[in-house]
């Protein structure tokens, strides 16, 4: 019974919740020792709690056996990354800059929806330091490593997030995306990972170095438990006064009612802008075959799309250079030299590079806008690449120097903050794992969700073997 429920899904959960067949102080317990016996080689969960985690799980079980549940995800096991602030927990935040003494008096808007849920927190999980990369090593929690092959990065910054969903770490795990924080470690771990619309979750405290490019997600192993935990995190919350008011919906609504009829534009290189290993280029070629065959449109067209590149490099290396520059002298010299690198060449720049980088967003915002209003979906790669070794900015031998270099199909729709998800389609030359992304026009979060999940159901996700 162990494996068969660490195992099962958060709508599995559920049901044997109201059946009685399980309860949630078993699963946390299980949970629990699922961390213990594989954090070590893994090392992406840096905080647990198991007096508080044990407590909640009592509290939904009390209100499971009295048959009211708060939601349909009470007593189901989620992390929660440590850039969330999170009640009575420190949120380090992967830095040594960070005082661990507090006070922790606050949730994030995600943390006190999944809590009010009664999701029972089992732990944070790692990053790299303010999320500022996409793998997911720290100077205070070291190297997070990848589910299928420890020697490899699960990706980052939510790293730690997508290594515990695939090690079977509970159901349910909160990531955040600024660059494709979210997708990059779902791809390369071989989960499901979605990246809302800028403004349906909101986010507080709204990072102010990377503002409208920061989103919460969810991050599980399968379709339809990310639209149940979507459906929790996208809840308003006053603290983000630049979340639009937005109608509730369920994202579960019409989950399976397949991509019959939708019009999916198929990019394998995004223009210019991206490019992909054989492997992954065959493996996405033939998912976008399935969605033909699955009865949607597809048809083989690039969106007008300028070289995003420098407008990434122009917010982000800005934004590296505001965060370093907040801390004092003796505690930046505690940072990790990535950073503090990408932070001197931000403050090279001029409030004119800033302006233009911003005009320049605002012009392929526009674009997309454009260009869904033809078709519904956009289908690229996810990452061009596999994962590679663990502990390394980009892969050696490859003419790259920084992160943004191997992930090119991310960033573009943190800037348009468009909804997309990466989806996984099978394995590489190497064995690791590969996947497409799904992109909608803004607050078509559904129509993405929808689409994962008709693929899923013909061609359902693997998760390595070795766990439980």
């Amino acid at each position: 019974m162990t494996s068969n429920l660490m195992a099962m899904s958060a709508v599995e959960l559920a049901k044997h919740y109201e059946s009685g067949d399980a309860s949630p102080v078993e699963v946390a317990e299980l949970t629990l020792n699922q961390i213990n016996d594989h954090n070590d080689n893994l090392n992406c969960v840096c905080l647990t709690d198991d007096t508080t985690t044990l407590n909640m799980a009592k509290a939904s079980e009390k209100r499971w056996l009295g048959n009211e549940p708060n939601s349909p995800i009470d007593g189901v096991p989620v992390t929660i990354k440590d850039l969330t602030l999170t009640k009575g927990w420190p949120t380090l935040r992967g830095s040594k800059t960070v005082d661990p003494s507090g006070p922790w008096e606050e949730d994030a808007p995600v943390t006190a929806r999944l809590r009010e849920a009664g999701a029972v927190l089992v732990g944070k999980t790692t990053t790299p330091e303010f999320g500022w990369k996409g793998i997911t090593d720290s100077p205070l929690t070291g190297i997070t490593r990848n589910a299928w092959d420890k020697s490899k990065t699960p990706g980052g910054s939510s790293g730690g997030a997508a290594s515990a969903a695939a090690s079977f770490m509970g159901p349910l795990h909160q990531g955040s995306d600024a660059a494709g924080s979210i997708r990059i470690p779902a791809a390369f771990s071989g989960i499901f990972g979605h990246k809302p619309t800028f403004g349906l979750v909101p986010n507080y405290p709204l990072p102010g170095h990377i503002g409208t490019l920061a989103n919460m997600g969810p991050m599980t192993r399968n379709v339809t438990d990310a639209a149940e935990m979507l459906n929790i995190m996208a809840q308003p919350d006053i603290r983000d006064y630049m979340a639009p008011p937005i109608e509730k919906q369920d994202f579960t609504a019409r989950l399976d009612d397949g991509v019959s009829g939708v019009k999916i534009a198929f990019s394998p290189t995004l223009g210019t802008n991206g490019w992909a290993d054989k492997s992954v280029s065959d493996a996405v070629a033939n998912a976008a075959k399935a969605f033909e065959e699955l009865g949607a449109i597809v048809e083989q067209v690039d969106p007008d799309l300028p070289n995003c590149r420098p407008i990434i490099d122009t917010f982000w290396s800005a934004a590296d250079a505001w965060l370093v520059d907040q801390m004092p002298k003796e505690k930046s010299r505690l940072m990790d030299p990535g950073l503090l690198a990408i932070a001197e060449s931000g403050r090279n720049l001029s409030i004119l590079d800033l302006v233009e980088a911003n005009a320049l967003k605002i012009e392929l915002g526009v674009s997309m806008a454009r260009f869904h209003e033809k078709y519904d979906l956009l289908l690229t790669p996810q990452m061009p690449l596999e994962a590679f070794e663990a502990g390394k900015n980009f892969p050696e031998g490859r003419d790259m120097e920084g992160f943004l270099d191997w992930c090119p199909f991310t960033y573009p729709f943190n800037l348009t903050m468009q909804p997309a998800a990466s989806v996984p389609c099978g394995f590489g030359d190497e064995g690791m794992p590969i996947a497409f992304q799904l992109v909608a026009a803004r607050y078509n979060d559904a129509t993405v969700l929808r689409a994962a999940r008709s693929y899923e159901k013909n061609f359902p996700f693997k998760m390595p073997e070795g766990y439980i």
